[in-house]
């Protein structure tokens, strides 16, 4: 346990990092959406709730490319059935420089980002239609760092999955919020190296 708090406290800290230096080459980001909000654009679009672990390495300064899993359930209404989604797949998120098509920081502690994704998703109803197929997703978001390694992020974000089961295209938009941390490639090995030791 001990190991774990120093692993998690040395990821927390890696404070060395200068503004810029957690979205160069060769860096790891991890993280989490922790909330999503789901307005829907078919009939009977509502709300649920999502988590969706993510991890991405830095093939170049500002752009990220990695993978995600997606767990969600929702109702739409009381009484209703419950829904329950699931998916995995790529993804892949390009962060705006300041100035770089008239964007701006704001509040010089932050960057936006693009981020896209696709794989393979479903959606299970109790008594009902389900369906698994091609998921993918696209939108803008905006990651405001806390500390130089550690981003609190809000994504909107157009989300897709054409089925291959009872059903064809399914389409929202979503508001996530989360966080990611990003790690230099020499502080991920530190931190491997302290929770297998």
């Amino acid at each position: 346990m001990k190991k774990l708090i120093f692993a998690g406290i040395l990821a927390a800290t890696g404070l060395t990092a200068t503004a810029n230096a957690q979205i160069q080459q060769g860096n790891w980001m991890v993280g989490s959406s922790l909330i999503t909000s789901n307005f829907g654009l078919n009939t009977g679009g509502g709300y649920n709730i999502g988590l969706q672990p993510k991890a991405a390495y830095f093939i170049k300064d500002n752009v990220a490319v990695g993978g995600y899993v997606d767990l969600g359930i929702s109702k739409v209404k009381n009484g209703s059935p419950t829904e329950f989604t699931y998916g995995v797949g790529a993804l892949g998120r390009y962060f705006l420089s300041p100035g770089e098509k008239g964007v701006d920081n704001l509040l010089h502690h932050g960057r936006w980002f693009l981020e896209g994704n696709v794989g393979i998703g479903g959606r299970s109803v109790e008594n009902a239609d389900s369906t698994t197929g091609l998921d993918f997703g696209a939108g803008p978001g905006y990651s405001y760092f806390i500390t130089p390694n550690i981003g609190i992020e809000g994504l909107v974000k157009y989300k897709g999955r054409t089925g291959f089961g009872s059903e064809g295209l399914n389409s929202n938009i979503t508001f996530n919020v989360g966080f990611s941390i990003y790690l230099p490639t020499s502080k991920a090995k530190e931190v491997a190296n302290d929770v297998r030791n």
